[in-house]
């Protein structure tokens, strides 16, 4: 899943980043409301952590307008501020959660599981490719009804496999998709990573549903 977080409070929004990309999340970060705005408004997020108070336009006016924009991707406000007052105005311009600093870590995941799963027709859909199925949300594998255990950057990768199911795709377009955007290692980490995904969804299985496309990439298919 790809998050936007939105927060001019360098040390606490790279607090954030690393938490979500430990959980194998991509995470972009702009440091004011009028690129948080663009972003959000341009970008394919499944959640937007936003503070409040920041350069340009505040919190409050990046959701009114995202809404008002018709973008209904579930927003989670953080402030430093506390009291009725402020999270009546957020939950009114269309935020879906409030958070006060200072929080917990864990806590903010699971606020954003929890926004994400309320999303109702935005929620991200169950991903499919014959017995092998992925709820980003839930943050589930199953093969043939079994739950396959990944790491944070195993499922981001299986993840984006799926989302292009039947179609080949580059390892430099799974880098950008599932890695953070500060990486600056080999291409080939792509190739250990898939490595590992054969051994957990397809060899236990008797499938081989990740094919190697010579000269492209790889391409997930269809097996039951």
């Amino acid at each position: 899943m790809r998050i936007l977080v939105i927060d001019d409070d360098a040390n606490g929004a790279e607090t954030v980043r690393r938490t979500l990309v430990a959980e194998g999340w991509v995470v972009d970060v702009v440091d004011n409301g009028d690129d948080g705005l663009l972003q959000g408004l341009h970008g394919r997020y499944q959640a937007i952590v936003c503070d409040i108070m920041m350069p340009g336009l505040n919190g409050y006016e990046v959701v009114r307008r995202l809404r008002s924009e018709q973008v209904w991707t579930p927003v989670l406000m953080l402030t430093a501020k506390d009291g009725d007052y402020d999270e009546i105005d957020a939950f009114d311009l269309g935020a879906d959660d409030y958070l006060t600093k200072p929080f917990s870590v864990e806590v903010l995941v699971a606020r954003l599981r929890a926004v994400i799963r309320r999303a109702g027709p935005g929620r991200a859909a169950v991903l499919t490719a014959g017995s092998l199925t992925l709820d980003p949300a839930a943050h589930v594998v199953r093969r043939r009804g079994s739950e396959i255990s990944l790491t944070p950057k195993e499922f981001g990768v299986l993840e984006f496999l799926l989302q292009n199911a039947g179609v080949a795709v580059t390892k430099a377009e799974i880098l950008q998709a599932v890695w953070d955007s500060n990486f600056d290692g080999d291409l080939n980490v792509v190739e250990v990573y898939i490595g590992y995904l054969r051994k957990r969804v397809d060899r236990p299985f008797g499938c081989a549903s990740i094919e190697t496309v010579r000269g492209v990439g790889y391409r997930l298919v269809a097996v039951d």
